[in-house]
Protein backbone atom coordinates (compact mmCIF):
# COMPACT_ATOMS: atom_id res chain seq x y z
CA UNK A 1 0.00 0.00 0.00
CA UNK A 2 2.73 2.47 0.52
CA UNK A 3 3.17 2.98 -3.35
CA UNK A 4 -0.39 4.23 -3.79
CA UNK A 5 0.28 7.95 -4.58
CA UNK A 6 -3.10 9.28 -3.65
CA UNK A 7 -5.90 6.81 -2.34
CA UNK A 8 -8.45 9.69 -2.63
CA UNK A 9 -8.09 10.79 -6.70
CA UNK A 10 -11.45 12.64 -6.86
CA UNK A 11 -11.03 14.87 -4.82
CA UNK A 12 -8.52 17.76 -5.24
CA UNK A 13 -5.40 17.05 -3.63
CA UNK A 14 -5.68 20.75 -2.38
CA UNK A 15 -8.61 20.31 -0.43
CA UNK A 16 -8.26 16.22 0.33
CA UNK A 17 -7.86 14.97 3.91
CA UNK A 18 -4.67 13.54 2.62
CA UNK A 19 -2.78 16.75 1.99
CA UNK A 20 0.47 15.99 3.89
CA UNK A 21 0.69 12.52 2.25
CA UNK A 22 0.01 13.64 -0.97
CA UNK A 23 2.16 16.76 -1.41
CA UNK A 24 4.91 15.35 0.69
CA UNK A 25 5.19 12.46 -1.91
CA UNK A 26 4.78 15.01 -4.74
CA UNK A 27 7.91 16.66 -3.60
CA UNK A 28 6.97 20.14 -5.13
CA UNK A 29 8.92 23.73 -4.93
CA UNK A 30 8.49 25.71 -1.45
CA UNK A 31 6.20 28.26 -3.51
CA UNK A 32 3.81 25.78 -4.89
CA UNK A 33 3.80 24.64 -1.37
CA UNK A 34 2.66 28.07 0.15
CA UNK A 35 -0.13 28.25 -2.84
CA UNK A 36 -1.09 25.26 -1.51
CA UNK A 37 -1.58 25.99 1.77
CA UNK A 38 -3.42 29.40 1.29
CA UNK A 39 -5.66 27.79 -0.69
CA UNK A 40 -6.58 25.12 1.84
CA UNK A 41 -6.34 27.27 4.62
CA UNK A 42 -8.27 30.56 2.72
CA UNK A 43 -10.00 29.34 -0.29
CA UNK A 44 -7.93 31.81 -2.33
CA UNK A 45 -3.85 32.18 -2.66
CA UNK A 46 -2.03 35.46 -4.36
CA UNK A 47 0.80 35.15 -7.19
CA UNK A 48 2.32 37.46 -9.54
CA UNK A 49 1.53 36.31 -12.43
CA UNK A 50 4.18 34.65 -14.55
CA UNK A 51 4.77 36.37 -17.36
CA UNK A 52 8.05 38.95 -18.20
CA UNK A 53 5.83 40.37 -20.71
CA UNK A 54 2.69 41.28 -18.73
CA UNK A 55 2.50 45.17 -18.80
CA UNK A 56 2.64 45.09 -23.16
CA UNK A 57 -0.02 42.27 -23.02
CA UNK A 58 -2.16 44.55 -20.34
CA UNK A 59 -1.74 47.56 -22.43
CA UNK A 60 -2.77 45.57 -25.68
CA UNK A 61 -6.08 44.19 -24.11
CA UNK A 62 -6.93 47.59 -22.34
CA UNK A 63 -6.35 48.76 -26.28
CA UNK A 64 -8.36 46.44 -28.28
CA UNK A 65 -11.39 45.79 -25.62
CA UNK A 66 -11.75 49.46 -24.49
CA UNK A 67 -14.16 50.26 -27.93
CA UNK A 68 -16.16 47.23 -27.07
CA UNK A 69 -17.56 48.42 -24.31
CA UNK A 70 -20.73 50.63 -23.43
CA UNK A 71 -18.85 53.57 -21.23
CA UNK A 72 -21.49 55.90 -21.53
CA UNK A 73 -24.21 53.53 -19.96
CA UNK A 74 -22.03 52.45 -17.41
CA UNK A 75 -21.52 56.39 -16.37
CA UNK A 76 -24.99 56.93 -15.98
CA UNK A 77 -25.62 54.30 -14.12
CA UNK A 78 -27.50 52.40 -16.64
CA UNK A 79 -25.19 49.05 -16.20
CA UNK A 80 -24.00 47.71 -13.33
CA UNK A 81 -20.56 46.36 -15.12
CA UNK A 82 -18.25 46.19 -18.16
CA UNK A 83 -17.64 42.58 -19.60
CA UNK A 84 -17.07 40.60 -22.40
CA UNK A 85 -16.66 37.04 -22.18
CA UNK A 86 -14.69 35.07 -24.15
CA UNK A 87 -12.87 37.60 -25.63
CA UNK A 88 -9.69 34.94 -26.36
CA UNK A 89 -12.01 33.68 -29.27
CA UNK A 90 -10.13 37.30 -30.83
CA UNK A 91 -7.84 38.53 -28.84
CA UNK A 92 -4.17 36.44 -28.61
CA UNK A 93 -3.15 37.70 -25.77
CA UNK A 94 -6.63 37.28 -23.66
CA UNK A 95 -5.69 33.69 -24.52
CA UNK A 96 -2.41 33.89 -23.65
CA UNK A 97 -3.05 34.86 -20.22
CA UNK A 98 -5.64 31.86 -19.78
CA UNK A 99 -2.88 29.30 -21.55
CA UNK A 100 -0.01 30.36 -19.17
CA UNK A 101 1.90 26.92 -19.24
CA UNK A 102 3.15 28.05 -15.82
CA UNK A 103 -0.41 28.85 -14.27
CA UNK A 104 -1.57 25.33 -15.67
CA UNK A 105 1.32 23.10 -14.22
CA UNK A 106 0.79 24.93 -10.94
CA UNK A 107 -3.18 24.15 -11.13
CA UNK A 108 -1.92 20.28 -12.38
CA UNK A 109 0.39 20.48 -8.84
CA UNK A 110 -2.13 21.70 -6.75
CA UNK A 111 -5.64 19.35 -7.82
CA UNK A 112 -3.53 16.08 -9.00
CA UNK A 113 -4.97 16.29 -12.92
CA UNK A 114 -4.32 18.54 -15.89
CA UNK A 115 -6.27 21.83 -15.81
CA UNK A 116 -7.76 23.33 -18.92
CA UNK A 117 -8.97 26.98 -19.09
CA UNK A 118 -12.51 26.95 -20.38
CA UNK A 119 -13.79 30.71 -20.36
CA UNK A 120 -12.07 34.19 -19.93
CA UNK A 121 -14.39 37.01 -18.64
CA UNK A 122 -12.44 40.79 -19.18
CA UNK A 123 -13.59 43.14 -17.23
CA UNK A 124 -13.22 47.61 -17.67
CA UNK A 125 -14.86 48.43 -14.15
CA UNK A 126 -15.84 46.84 -11.05
CA UNK A 127 -18.26 43.97 -11.64
CA UNK A 128 -20.65 45.30 -8.13
CA UNK A 129 -21.52 41.28 -8.04
CA UNK A 130 -23.65 40.07 -4.21
CA UNK A 131 -20.95 37.19 -3.72
CA UNK A 132 -21.46 33.81 -4.40
CA UNK A 133 -19.86 30.53 -4.88
CA UNK A 134 -18.96 29.13 -8.75
CA UNK A 135 -20.05 25.64 -7.33
CA UNK A 136 -23.32 26.77 -8.23
CA UNK A 137 -22.88 27.93 -12.00
CA UNK A 138 -19.38 25.97 -12.62
CA UNK A 139 -19.79 22.49 -11.12
CA UNK A 140 -17.88 18.81 -11.49
CA UNK A 141 -18.50 15.73 -10.66
CA UNK A 142 -16.59 14.49 -8.84
CA UNK A 143 -17.19 18.07 -6.98
CA UNK A 144 -14.70 21.10 -6.72
CA UNK A 145 -12.54 20.07 -9.70
CA UNK A 146 -13.02 24.00 -10.98
CA UNK A 147 -10.97 27.13 -10.31
CA UNK A 148 -10.85 30.58 -10.97
CA UNK A 149 -7.62 32.97 -11.80
CA UNK A 150 -8.32 36.54 -11.59
CA UNK A 151 -5.71 38.91 -12.76
CA UNK A 152 -5.23 42.75 -12.63
CA UNK A 153 -4.34 44.16 -15.54
CA UNK A 154 -4.00 47.76 -13.17
CA UNK A 155 -3.43 48.73 -9.96
CA UNK A 156 -6.55 48.24 -8.09
CA UNK A 157 -7.77 50.22 -4.87
CA UNK A 158 -10.98 50.74 -2.63
CA UNK A 159 -12.44 53.30 -4.93
CA UNK A 160 -12.32 51.18 -7.73
CA UNK A 161 -14.19 48.44 -6.68
CA UNK A 162 -11.82 45.29 -5.63
CA UNK A 163 -12.52 41.97 -5.34
CA UNK A 164 -14.27 40.92 -1.99
CA UNK A 165 -14.34 37.19 -0.85
CA UNK A 166 -14.89 35.38 2.24
CA UNK A 167 -11.58 33.51 3.67
CA UNK A 168 -12.25 29.90 4.81
CA UNK A 169 -16.07 30.04 2.77
CA UNK A 170 -14.96 27.10 0.73
CA UNK A 171 -15.05 24.27 3.50
CA UNK A 172 -19.01 25.14 3.49
CA UNK A 173 -20.81 22.07 1.67
CA UNK A 174 -21.57 23.02 -1.77
CA UNK A 175 -25.66 23.57 -1.33
CA UNK A 176 -27.63 22.84 -4.35
CA UNK A 177 -31.36 23.37 -4.89
CA UNK A 178 -32.42 20.03 -3.05
CA UNK A 179 -30.64 22.00 0.53
CA UNK A 180 -32.54 25.31 -0.30
CA UNK A 181 -35.87 23.31 -0.91
CA UNK A 182 -36.21 24.71 -4.25
CA UNK A 183 -36.84 23.06 -8.51
CA UNK A 184 -35.31 25.10 -11.78
CA UNK A 185 -38.93 25.97 -13.42
CA UNK A 186 -37.94 23.57 -16.39
CA UNK A 187 -41.22 23.92 -18.11
CA UNK A 188 -40.88 28.35 -18.36
CA UNK A 189 -38.62 30.40 -19.85
CA UNK A 190 -36.47 31.22 -16.95
CA UNK A 191 -35.16 28.32 -15.44
CA UNK A 192 -33.03 30.07 -13.06
CA UNK A 193 -35.51 32.62 -11.53
CA UNK A 194 -35.07 30.95 -8.17
CA UNK A 195 -31.10 32.01 -8.01
CA UNK A 196 -32.24 34.91 -5.23
CA UNK A 197 -33.04 32.07 -3.12
CA UNK A 198 -29.14 31.14 -2.95
CA UNK A 199 -28.53 35.01 -2.23
CA UNK A 200 -30.54 34.66 0.92
CA UNK A 201 -28.53 31.43 2.00
CA UNK A 202 -25.19 32.76 1.71
CA UNK A 203 -25.98 36.03 3.30
CA UNK A 204 -27.67 33.80 6.34
CA UNK A 205 -24.11 31.75 6.14
CA UNK A 206 -22.17 34.68 6.46
CA UNK A 207 -24.23 36.25 9.41
CA UNK A 208 -24.44 33.17 11.34
CA UNK A 209 -21.12 32.12 11.07
CA UNK A 210 -19.94 35.60 11.42
CA UNK A 211 -17.65 35.10 7.80
CA UNK A 212 -15.35 38.33 7.84
CA UNK A 213 -15.08 39.88 4.13
CA UNK A 214 -11.57 40.34 2.77
CA UNK A 215 -11.12 42.82 -0.63
CA UNK A 216 -8.06 42.31 -2.80
CA UNK A 217 -6.26 45.65 -2.94
CA UNK A 218 -3.89 44.35 -5.82
CA UNK A 219 -1.02 45.39 -7.62
CA UNK A 220 -1.13 45.46 -11.81
CA UNK A 221 0.20 41.53 -12.70
CA UNK A 222 -1.00 40.00 -9.23
CA UNK A 223 -3.35 37.30 -9.57
CA UNK A 224 -5.82 35.61 -6.99
CA UNK A 225 -6.53 31.79 -7.63
CA UNK A 226 -9.54 30.96 -5.55
CA UNK A 227 -11.16 27.82 -5.18
CA UNK A 228 -14.64 26.49 -6.78
CA UNK A 229 -17.29 27.03 -3.26
CA UNK A 230 -15.32 30.69 -2.25
CA UNK A 231 -18.11 33.10 -1.73
CA UNK A 232 -16.77 36.05 -3.69
CA UNK A 233 -18.01 38.88 -5.39
CA UNK A 234 -17.51 42.45 -5.87
CA UNK A 235 -17.28 45.27 -4.10
CA UNK A 236 -19.09 48.80 -5.06
CA UNK A 237 -17.38 51.06 -7.18
CA UNK A 238 -16.95 54.23 -5.48
CA UNK A 239 -15.29 56.25 -8.21
CA UNK A 240 -17.41 56.02 -11.57
CA UNK A 241 -14.68 58.20 -13.18
CA UNK A 242 -11.89 54.56 -12.96
CA UNK A 243 -11.52 51.78 -14.35
CA UNK A 244 -10.81 48.28 -12.72
CA UNK A 245 -9.26 46.31 -15.65
CA UNK A 246 -9.12 43.11 -14.87
CA UNK A 247 -9.21 39.36 -16.39
CA UNK A 248 -11.00 35.94 -14.73
CA UNK A 249 -10.29 32.73 -16.40
CA UNK A 250 -12.32 29.88 -15.41
CA UNK A 251 -10.58 26.08 -15.46
CA UNK A 252 -11.75 22.73 -15.32
CA UNK A 253 -10.01 19.64 -14.84
CA UNK A 254 -10.11 16.48 -17.17
CA UNK A 255 -11.84 13.18 -16.48
CA UNK A 256 -14.98 14.82 -15.16
CA UNK A 257 -18.43 16.03 -15.57
CA UNK A 258 -19.04 19.52 -16.32
CA UNK A 259 -22.44 20.75 -15.50
CA UNK A 260 -24.54 23.78 -13.27
CA UNK A 261 -26.05 22.72 -9.98
CA UNK A 262 -28.85 25.68 -10.26
CA UNK A 263 -30.39 24.11 -13.42
CA UNK A 264 -29.96 20.18 -12.02
CA UNK A 265 -31.36 18.01 -9.34
CA UNK A 266 -29.83 14.45 -10.17
CA UNK A 267 -32.49 12.78 -8.07
CA UNK A 268 -35.30 13.52 -10.27
CA UNK A 269 -33.05 12.61 -13.35
CA UNK A 270 -32.73 16.09 -14.20
CA UNK A 271 -28.86 17.60 -14.91
CA UNK A 272 -27.38 19.96 -16.86
CA UNK A 273 -24.84 19.10 -18.17
CA UNK A 274 -22.29 21.65 -19.94
CA UNK A 275 -21.34 19.74 -23.61
CA UNK A 276 -19.85 22.53 -25.28
CA UNK A 277 -17.11 22.92 -23.21
CA UNK A 278 -13.77 23.79 -25.13
CA UNK A 279 -10.45 23.56 -23.85
CA UNK A 280 -8.79 27.03 -24.87
CA UNK A 281 -5.11 25.95 -25.01
CA UNK A 282 -6.00 23.33 -27.42
CA UNK A 283 -9.41 24.32 -29.27
CA UNK A 284 -10.67 20.70 -28.52
CA UNK A 285 -13.81 19.76 -27.31
CA UNK A 286 -13.83 18.33 -23.62
CA UNK A 287 -16.38 15.41 -23.45
CA UNK A 288 -18.05 14.18 -20.06
CA UNK A 289 -15.92 11.78 -18.47
CA UNK A 290 -16.18 9.58 -15.38
CA UNK A 291 -13.09 7.76 -13.69
CA UNK A 292 -12.34 7.34 -17.12
CA UNK A 293 -15.76 6.45 -18.62
CA UNK A 294 -17.03 8.85 -21.42
CA UNK A 295 -20.68 9.52 -20.76
CA UNK A 296 -23.44 8.73 -23.75
CA UNK A 297 -24.10 11.55 -25.99
CA UNK A 298 -27.47 10.96 -24.83
CA UNK A 299 -27.04 11.66 -20.98
CA UNK A 300 -24.88 14.44 -21.92
CA UNK A 301 -27.58 16.67 -23.80
CA UNK A 302 -27.58 20.75 -22.62
CA UNK A 303 -30.75 19.69 -20.52
CA UNK A 304 -31.13 15.97 -19.76
CA UNK A 305 -34.49 15.06 -18.38
CA UNK A 306 -35.66 11.41 -18.17
CA UNK A 307 -38.81 10.14 -17.16
CA UNK A 308 -42.22 10.28 -19.16
CA UNK A 309 -43.19 14.01 -20.01
CA UNK A 310 -46.11 13.31 -17.74
CA UNK A 311 -43.84 12.67 -14.83
CA UNK A 312 -41.93 15.76 -15.77
CA UNK A 313 -44.91 17.76 -15.69
CA UNK A 314 -46.24 16.94 -12.54
CA UNK A 315 -43.11 17.54 -11.22
CA UNK A 316 -42.85 20.77 -12.83
CA UNK A 317 -47.02 21.88 -11.45
CA UNK A 318 -46.24 20.78 -7.55
CA UNK A 319 -43.38 23.23 -7.89
CA UNK A 320 -44.91 25.81 -9.03
CA UNK A 321 -47.51 25.11 -6.46
CA UNK A 322 -45.08 25.34 -3.63
CA UNK A 323 -42.87 28.40 -5.20
CA UNK A 324 -45.39 30.38 -7.04
CA UNK A 325 -46.12 32.18 -9.89
CA UNK A 326 -42.51 32.30 -12.30
CA UNK A 327 -41.36 35.25 -13.72
CA UNK A 328 -41.27 35.27 -17.51
CA UNK A 329 -38.85 37.62 -20.06
CA UNK A 330 -38.83 41.55 -19.55
CA UNK A 331 -41.83 42.48 -21.26
CA UNK A 332 -41.29 43.49 -24.71
CA UNK A 333 -37.72 41.93 -24.49
CA UNK A 334 -35.78 42.22 -27.85
CA UNK A 335 -33.73 39.62 -29.46
CA UNK A 336 -32.19 41.90 -31.78
CA UNK A 337 -32.00 45.10 -29.08
CA UNK A 338 -30.24 42.86 -27.20
CA UNK A 339 -27.66 41.40 -28.74
CA UNK A 340 -26.95 45.05 -30.25
CA UNK A 341 -26.41 45.89 -26.59
CA UNK A 342 -24.35 43.12 -26.24
CA UNK A 343 -22.06 42.61 -28.86
CA UNK A 344 -19.34 40.24 -26.91
CA UNK A 345 -22.89 37.76 -26.95
CA UNK A 346 -23.49 38.60 -30.30
CA UNK A 347 -20.08 37.75 -31.19
CA UNK A 348 -20.56 34.10 -28.93
CA UNK A 349 -23.38 32.98 -31.38
CA UNK A 350 -25.54 32.68 -28.19
CA UNK A 351 -29.07 32.82 -28.40
CA UNK A 352 -30.52 35.83 -26.98
CA UNK A 353 -33.33 34.91 -25.12
CA UNK A 354 -31.13 31.85 -23.36
CA UNK A 355 -28.26 33.97 -22.74
CA UNK A 356 -30.86 36.51 -20.84
CA UNK A 357 -32.59 34.02 -18.88
CA UNK A 358 -29.03 32.21 -17.98
CA UNK A 359 -26.59 34.66 -17.35
CA UNK A 360 -27.60 38.16 -18.33
CA UNK A 361 -30.50 38.72 -15.81
CA UNK A 362 -27.90 38.02 -13.31
CA UNK A 363 -24.98 40.55 -14.68
CA UNK A 364 -27.06 43.29 -15.02
CA UNK A 365 -27.17 43.46 -18.97
CA UNK A 366 -28.59 45.47 -20.90
CA UNK A 367 -31.99 45.21 -22.87
CA UNK A 368 -31.27 47.67 -25.61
Amino acid sequence: MGSVANALPGVPDVESPLFETVFTRKNVSSETMRVARDLRENGFAVIDFPDPEFNAIAARIIEVLSPQYNWEAWRAGKQRDLRVQDAWANVPEVKRIASNPAILDLLRDLYGRRAFPFQTLNFAVGTQQHYHSDSIHFSSCPERFMVGVWVALEDIDAESGPLVYYPGSHKLPIFTNEQLGVLPDWSGTNPHSHYPRYEQAWEALVEALDLKPMYFHAKKGQALIWSANLLHGGAAQRDKRRTRWSQVTHYYFEDCCYYTPLGSVPFLDTIHFRNNIVDISTGEYMRNRLVGAEIPEKRSAPMTVTGTLKQIARRVRNAAQRQGPQPTLPPGFDAHAYLQANPDVAASGADPVRHWIQFGQYEGRRLR
